[in-house]
């Protein structure tokens, strides 16, 4: 009788970072035979694997050269490239995980699918532990402090148009210690309906904290505060106008669970330690 022997991928082609990352996390690099350009987390996949795609698009030849016996992308930004892969006889999987729950969702689906589930649930548990940690710090400061309240935050991920965060950095804004000015566009996934096409909604906001983080392209403060009228908001005024890279918050995975995070509770105790806060 001829003999037939399961086994977990073990050639994978990611499309975009955060998998990259979580596989190398997991220790599991080895699987990975192509990424996405766009990847730089971590900075040794981007020096080893071979670039296959885009976000929006793919060498879908260069991929087919490489046999996968799976490809990952996220959203429905890659449907057409996980349409054309499926055609041509590829393994795909999509992920759409938009929210913090379903990035650790995902971290424990893809953890189990190459035979890691207990390192992805150690993971998913210490992640939690950091949340929960800062959500607690955070607490404690406003006990402390009655007078206090979170401040205001608005998350800018696009300039032009102005586009507002997406659910998971609002979500992580509001663990970190902030509130953000447009949580209810936090929950729509597309980035056109996120879209502020009037900027007097920012101003009648009056975020205390503005956050960028262009999609890859520096940030400018400094043309941010130049809008119309931008320089009766207090995060202007105050000169609170902070960058956070892509890679770190704009991630839906480890990165935003992790440097993202970090560096938006920072900006938060910042603003908390702030002599001008405490009035």
């Amino acid at each position: 009788m001829t003999a037939f022997k399961a086994h977990y991928p073990e050639r994978i082609v990611c499309l975009t970072e955060e998998t990259t990352e979580l596989l190398y996390l997991l220790g599991e690099q080895d699987r990975i035979v192509g990424i996405s350009g766009f990847t730089v987390r971590p900075a040794q996949a981007r020096r080893e694997e071979p670039k296959v795609s885009a976000f929006t698009s793919a060498r879908y030849e260069r991929i087919l050269e490489l046999e996968p016996d799976l490809v990952i992308g996220f959203s429905d930004l890659q449907a057409d490239i996980a349409a054309e892969l499926i055609r041509r006889g590829v393994n795909v999987l999509v992920m759409n995980q938009r929210s913090i729950a379903q990035i650790l969702d995902m971290i424990l689906t893809l953890s189990a699918m190459v035979g890691a589930a207990e390192r992805g649930q150690a993971l998913v548990a210490r992640y939690a532990a950091r949340m929960s940690a800062i959500e607690a710090k955070t607490n404690r400061c406003l006990q402390a402090h009655p007078q206090r309240a979170r401040p205001r935050v608005y998350f800018e991920e696009w300039d032009e148009p102005m586009i507002s965060a997406i659910r998971w950095v609002s979500e992580l804004i509001d663990v970190a210690g902030g509130q953000d000015c447009f949580a209810e566009l936090g929950r729509m996934s597309l980035g056109k309906d996120r879209i502020i096409a009037d900027p007097q909604r920012v101003i009648d906001a009056n975020p205390q904290i503005i956050i960028g983080s262009w999609c890859g392209k520096k940030f400018r403060p400094d043309k941010v505060a130049g809008r119309a009228g931008w320089d009766r908001i207090d995060a202007v005024k105050q000169g609170r106008l902070h960058e956070i890279k892509s890679a770190n918050i704009l991630q839906p995975g480890p990165a935003a669970l992790s440097d993202g995070l970090e560096h938006l509770h920072r900006i938060m105790m910042d603003f908390y330690d702030a002599p001008s806060s405490r009035t």
